[in-house]
């Protein structure tokens, strides 16, 4: 099963502002920390805000916060909503199945157990529990990631 790109940037993004819940943190932070497109995570942080799960400043010195507390955030509901279906295989839809062996397959009724497996255990998670736990690295310090571009040197 892969997630799609619209469910990874919502994890990362809701990662990132609970790792950053002492500042305000821009799209433009997210979008640089993972070389991905504002305009596509921007389209992600509005559904995010549709669902409560972010909050926004507006304004000359805004930005985003979590909408929840990371505990209040649940992994499970989270890709369920924002993936558009766990179709393993084509005999999953209806509409679109053309295989000849679906009337006598059991495959997908494996696939379809396996995804619920798959579900049922990130229903167990929360966005807290994908926190570093260690004092050190502890969520009310900001990440910070400083990419250094390698120059040739003249002697």
């Amino acid at each position: 099963m892969r997630l799609t790109s619209f469910t990874d940037y919502s994890l990362r993004t809701l990662l990132y502002l609970a790792a950053n819940r002492d500042r305000l943190v821009t799209i433009q932070d997210i979008a640089d920390l993972h070389v991905i497109s504002k305009n596509h995570l921007m389209k992600v942080v509005y559904q995010l805000g549709l669902a409560g799960l972010v909050e926004t400043v507006r304004g000359r010195n805004g930005g985003l916060r979590l909408g929840k507390e990371p505990k209040d955030i649940n992994i499970g509901a989270l890709v369920r909503s924002t993936e558009t279906d766990f179709f393993m295989a084509e005999c999953f839809d209806r509409s679109t199945d053309t295989c000849p062996l679906t009337p006598n397959c059991k495959l997908k009724h494996t696939l379809n157990d396996a995804t619920q497996a798959f579900l049922n255990v990130l229903d167990q998670q929360t966005l807290a529990d994908m926190l570093p736990a260690d004092p050190v690295h502890s969520q009310s310090k900001p990440v910070r990631i400083i990419r250094n571009s390698v120059k040739s040197q003249k002697s």
